[in-house]
């Protein structure tokens, strides 16, 4: 059942409020996403909210005051999140002069309103989320962090929210989203994040999961990138009960590159799906996508990976390669790759595989005086360890293999 999804109208403009009830009107003509949308060939999350939600209400922001435990292992700047909403943000060692940092105005410049109806439920309800600018010839000196906190006020609760993040010509930005949850209650987060990347300038972007949550998670990213423009994204995003995160990219710089590597550790009855297209709309660019993943049981996932390249892309190179190690007879893995290209000078690949662990690997450890468990346990990080060990970044690259870590062997 579903209730009280209803518009907050207070101080929003009338434009505003037609735009977000035609929004909402759709989404109840359309509903939640099922099988019957090539998208969600995989998934009915219709389904999976009518088993896990009794009731459904939209999410208000919380006057309860909450204290998030900082990560204290490398110098970092911050931004708070609290269940979709801006807390705080900390840029001490950085030029504020060249940072904007507030919560998100709409902005219908960014708005998509078409047949993705949890789009539309976004729209129509976006509360909370923050706009992040970085103005030109700056380059952050420290990695940003954002703790993206989930409290126990979430129980039944959808939360829309949009962030925007905009780079201007000649920035980079390394961004950490770290999600973590004390609720042991089932919600949805409904997430829309829009990045323009500009002229020579960089985002990696690192998305890690700290704990186990009863969260189910969609997250769209809309991202630009201008000429020479660099836009890298690394999920790490394991322990969620249900997550699909959906990159829809446009190349519309000549020299542009974009890269999405994924390291996945799925636990019990865990479901993690990640769905992309990147669209090559200029010549001389490159795309790289390595989608790695470990399930254990009643885990499922799937991949769905396009790669769209227009007549006057010439010199394209687009490369995407899932691959995914079943630990368990009730795990279940769903690849799809795509290529539509219409250029003909390009080199465009793509590859899937999976599979259980070989035996003959298990046993030659197990004849080291390995056992068998931990003999899996070393195979299963050696396999997802080549995502982590292209991160560039030390201090990044520590803490995301100490998570790894703790997933694999229970830490």
């Amino acid at each position: 059942m579903i209730q009280n999804l209803e518009i907050n109208k207070k101080n929003i403009s009338v434009e505003e409020i037609k735009f977000r009830e035609n929004n909402l009107k759709t989404f109840n003509k359309i509903g939640f996403p099922n099988r019957r949308q090539e998208d969600w060939k995989f998934t009915d999350l219709s389904k999976l909210i009518e088993a896990n939600f009794k009731e459904l209400k939209s999410n208000k922001r919380s006057l309860s005051v909450y204290k998030i435990e900082k990560i204290n292992d490398f110098e970092h700047n911050y931004i708070e999140l609290v269940d979709g909403f801006l807390k705080s943000s900390n840029f001490k060692y950085e030029n504020k002069d060249k940072i904007s940092i507030e919560e998100y105005k709409e902005n219908k410049k960014i708005n998509i309103d078409y047949s993705n109806s949890l789009i539309n439920l976004n729209n129509a309800l976006s509360e909370g989320g923050f706009s992040l600018e970085i103005l030109s010839n700056y380059r952050l000196n420290k990695p940003l962090l954002i703790y993206n906190h989930f409290s126990d006020n979430v129980k039944n609760k959808i939360i829309n929210n949009k962030n925007l993040i905009i780079l201007n010509n000649d920035t980079s930005l390394n961004l950490v989203e770290i999600n973590s949850d004390i609720s042991e209650h089932n919600f949805i987060l409904n997430n829309h994040t829009h990045i323009s990347i500009g002229l020579n300038s960089s985002l990696k972007n690192y998305n890690i999961q700290k704990c186990k949550s009863n969260g189910f998670f969609y997250k769209y990213v809309k991202c630009s990138l201008n000429k020479n423009s660099n836009y890298e994204n690394y999920i790490f995003s394991s322990g969620l009960k249900f997550n699909k995160i959906e990159e829809d990219i446009n190349i519309e710089g000549e020299q542009g590159n974009c890269l999405i590597n994924s390291a996945l550790f799925l636990e019990l009855d865990s479901h993690q799906e990640i769905k992309t297209q990147i669209n090559h709309l200029k010549p001389n660019c490159t795309s790289h996508q390595k989608i790695k993943t470990v399930l254990n049981k009643n885990c499922k996932s799937a991949y769905q990976g396009k790669i769209f390249v227009k007549d006057i892309a010439q010199k394209t190179d687009a490369y995407q390669l899932s691959k995914a190690l079943l630990l368990d007879d009730t795990s279940e893995f769903n690849s799809k790759p795509e290529l539509e290209i219409y250029a003909d000078d390009v080199k465009c690949s793509h590859g899937s595989t999976s599979g259980s662990i070989n035996e003959d690997s298990i046993y030659y450890l197990m004849t080291r005086g390995i056992s068998r468990k931990k003999s899996i346990e070393l195979l299963t990080k050696a396999f997802l360890f080549e995502v982590v060990n292209s991160i560039k970044d030390i201090d990044i690259k520590k803490l995301v293999e100490k998570n790894l870590d703790r997933q694999i062997y229970g830490l």
